[in-house]
């Protein structure tokens, strides 16, 4: 949760591009495919969690790849979520817990980095980006999450396009692909940031985004955004929404005092 705002960076969510771009913005598809250099970008948005398992029971997703969470408990219907579980013919699971419902189902299960082991950088709602730096050792057999997947990239025939050696090369590639194109319309852009040296990189303070080029990286970023006036719309108008708020549907009574929540709430996602 800390890193919600990296994530959503990163394209981390299945109906999103990365830096910031979606499916639905003309030329973003392309833009990204340029970059990379492939033709392989997703043509639209992926499953969301819940329809997700719902492919997996049906058999169109036959390779499942769980990450630092636990659904076999979280999701809704968990008994359903076990099913689809057996019929997939490979499910792996990264985590930093030894055992949980999801991992003792995993026909394949690699040890992740925990955050006190882990070197990268995290963002928060504000826009800021902070250096992420671990101070516990790797415990034996563990690697990072960016480790892990470069890897296994490298062993499906990707190593040329997952040849990073360390944290600071995913993060000058994520910078340049912010800036990619980008001629001010989105405000999203960390081209101050695409060059960074190693050395930088390790010395970085918490810095807002939009960072653009020349802009005293080291001490410098936008702390406010739209003061000048123009919004992320196409005529650059604000847009404001009138909404009409009416009461939950359970409201209680004499004769039904209590209201039962059942705990499944956002911030219990993760159990």
């Amino acid at each position: 949760q800390p890193n919600a705002m990296g994530g959503r960076e990163v394209g981390g969510l299945a109906n999103t591009l990365a830096a910031h771009m979606d499916y639905d913005s003309p030329g973003a598809r392309s833009r990204v495919a340029d970059f990379w250099g492939t033709g392989a970008v997703a043509d639209g948005p992926g499953y969301k969690a819940v329809d997700m398992f719902e492919a997996v029971h049906r058999g169109d997703i036959r390779v499942i790849w769980i990450m630092g969470t636990n659904p076999a408990v979280s999701l809704p219907d968990s008994a359903r979520v076990r099913e689809a579980w057996a019929r997939c013919p490979t499910v792996i699971v990264s985590d930093c817990v030894a055992h949980t419902d999801t991992t003792d189902l995993a026909d394949i299960f690699l040890p992740a980095a925990g955050w006190g082991e882990k070197d990268g950088t995290v963002t928060n709602s504000e826009r800021r980006i902070s250096r992420q730096r671990c101070f516990l050792p790797l415990p034996a057999e563990v690697k990072p999450d960016w480790w892990i997947m470069s890897s296994v990239a490298g062993k499906l025939g990707f190593g040329e396009a997952f040849s990073y050696k360390r944290p600071a090369d995913i993060f000058r590639e994520h910078a340049a692909l912010s800036a990619h194109e980008n001629n001010g319309e989105r405000l999203f852009n960390l081209a101050g940031l695409a060059n960074l040296s190693d050395a930088g990189y390790e010395a970085l303070i918490p810095v807002q985004w939009p960072v653009l080029e020349g802009a005293g990286v080291e001490t410098e970023g936008s702390t406010r955004l739209f003061s000048d006036g123009r919004f992320v719309t196409d005529n650059q108008r604000a847009r404001f929404v009138a909404i009409n708020t009416r009461l939950p549907a359970q409201q209680t009574s004499d004769d039904y005092p209590l209201v039962v929540n059942t705990g499944r709430i956002r911030d219990q996602w993760h159990t």
